[in-house]
């Protein structure tokens, strides 16, 4: 399959995009800019909000809003004025991280990863925002924390820690949100790229942004064959989700981050937003409770 230009933006580092049904609109970020995104479905940019610091991911809020996790912490951030308002920072003493990618699982906790910003391994955990407010680490000693996904039964939770080329599968537990029993159901051969952001469709099966890879692969963790490809043209693909209102549609995130100049010339939508309408449907996203 091969992926149709979204919005030609070139931006640095564009993430975490989240499909919101309510309004029928893409809500994305661009990390090194910044800033969060909305865009309509025919690709225009509704609203930026800029961020005072990195931003890694924003998830929609029940109540109304959006929760995003940034450079010093969790906070929300008012859609009709732009304000953010602190919620805590998990890592005050850890300056030289940042959060990485976030997204809620279905009791409405806010899941997000963070990462040291010159990649140095082990420094990063994983946290979750809880509906009452509290933060809980999930995880510890994370290089790059990345993609989140629930399975359709809602009783296994698969994450990306990016440089390890795995993607793990844990048992989990809707009700705590503890997670047990950590085991690799996937690794990419080395020429795939690194796994970046995923997400999963109602068949159960994996879809993988592929950083280096040049692509979006659907992988079965069962048996960990690859089924198909939707091919970019540019090489550093971070992330995706289901949207559209069949939720039929891949919304894909790429970057610029890091190419040479030869390289940019050769990829002029690095940075771009992409789509390509799939043989098969995403599950719902969820959102935070809190």
């Amino acid at each position: 399959m091969q992926a149709k230009l979204f919005i030609e933006i070139r931006a640095d580092l564009t993430e975490g995009p989240c499909w919101d049904a309510r309004a029928e609109r893409l809500i994305w970020v661009d990390i090194l800019g910044k800033s969060v995104h909305i865009s309509r479905l025919d690709g225009t940019i509704e609203r930026t909000f800029p961020v005072d610091g990195l931003v890694g991911a924003a998830v929609i809020r029940q109540s109304g809003g959006l929760v995003v996790a940034k450079q010093d912490g969790f906070a929300f951030l008012d859609q009709d004025n732009g304000r953010l308002q602190s919620i805590c920072d998990p890592e005050a003493d850890r300056p030289q991280n940042r959060f990485n990618d976030g997204k809620c699982d279905p009791a409405g906790r806010f899941w997000a990863g963070t990462m040291n910003q010159a990649e140095l391994p082990n420094q990063g955990s994983l946290y979750t925002l809880e509906p009452d407010l509290s933060v809980k680490k999930r995880l510890r000693k994370v290089s790059i924390s990345n993609g989140l996904t629930w399975n359709p039964a809602q009783d296994r939770m698969y994450y990306i820690d990016t440089p390890t080329r795995r993607i793990d599968c844990f048992d989990y537990d809707r009700e705590t949100g503890n997670l047990s029993n950590r085991r690799p159901t996937l690794v990419l051969p080395e020429d795939c790229g690194y796994p970046d952001g995923m997400t999963i469709d109602r068949e159960g099966m994996l879809w993988v942004a592929e950083w280096d890879g040049w692509r979006v692969a659907r992988w079965d963790p069962a048996t960990g064959r690859l089924l198909t490809s939707i091919e970019l043209p540019t090489a550093r693909v971070t992330s995706c989700t289901f949207g559209g209102s069949g939720l039929d549609t891949l919304f894909i995130t790429t970057a610029r981050a890091g190419l040479t100049p030869a390289e940019l010339a050769a990829q002029p939508l690095a940075g771009s937003l992409f789509t390509c309408r799939t043989q098969t449907q995403g599950l719902p996203g969820f959102t935070f409770a809190g």
